[in-house]
């Protein structure tokens, strides 16, 4: 006897919901059926939302966060420090920063780590546009804040060696604070970039299960 399956439409909506990050075959199943059976406009609600961010939202020119406009809020903000930039590995790493109000420097996100084995080299990361800010803004100090593993590690050497031709200081906040520099520093920015050091270490095991 044949199996009774869903319509072909319903199938491949699970299948399509199932590329989504999180969400497993139960999962996708359940929001396929609430697709289908709600009575109000909600999934049409959603579908236009999807559709609208797909086409208005777009990595900032400068920094590479998420924005409407050639930069983003944080890039257009003229009462940002522009002597301090700050190196996180994706546009996701700056919001939880921006919520601690610690840091009121700017940001560049690299789009990724060097990975090797993932064959992501330099090339394929914003370590060209970096430079190329590093050389037109002239900041005084450099603020690396990348995961504490292997390739964090890895990603952070080859940028300290990359840039270690300019006249900027070159912090590292991911490492323990006997690798700081900090007596040059006032007691409040201290305290800024160990809340800034703590949230990139908890950024980093929340993004790579693994590393709990």
């Amino acid at each position: 006897m044949r199996r009774t399956e869903y319509p072909a439409a319903i199938r491949d909506l699970i299948q399509q919901l199932r590329q989504m990050p999180g969400v497993g075959p139960r999962s996708a199943e359940r929001i396929a059926l609430w697709i289908v059976q709600a009575r109000e406009e909600k999934p049409e609600g959603i579908a236009r939302a999807i559709a609208h961010t797909r086409t208005v939202i777009h990595p900032c020119a400068q920094c590479g966060f998420f924005a409407t406009e050639e930069l983003c809020e944080i890039c257009a903000d003229e009462s940002r420090v522009r002597s301090l930039l700050c190196v996180v590995e994706q546009p996701t790493d700056i919001l939880p920063l921006e919520k601690t109000s610690a840091f009121r420097g700017r940001y560049h996100s690299l789009g990724g780590r060097i990975s090797p084995l993932d064959r992501v080299g330099p090339e394929d990361l914003r370590i060209a546009a970096l430079v190329d800010r590093v050389e037109k803004e002239a900041p005084s100090e450099i603020i690396f804040a990348l995961a504490a593993d292997v390739e964090g590690e890895a990603t952070t050497n080859y940028l300290v060696d990359l840039l270690k031709q300019f006249r900027v200081t070159l912090t590292r906040i991911a490492l323990t604070v006997a690798h700081w520099t900090l007596g040059r520093i006032s007691p409040s920015e201290r305290n800024a970039r160990l809340r800034i050091a703590r949230l990139a270490s908890d950024a980093a095991h929340e993004s790579d299960p693994q590393a709990a």
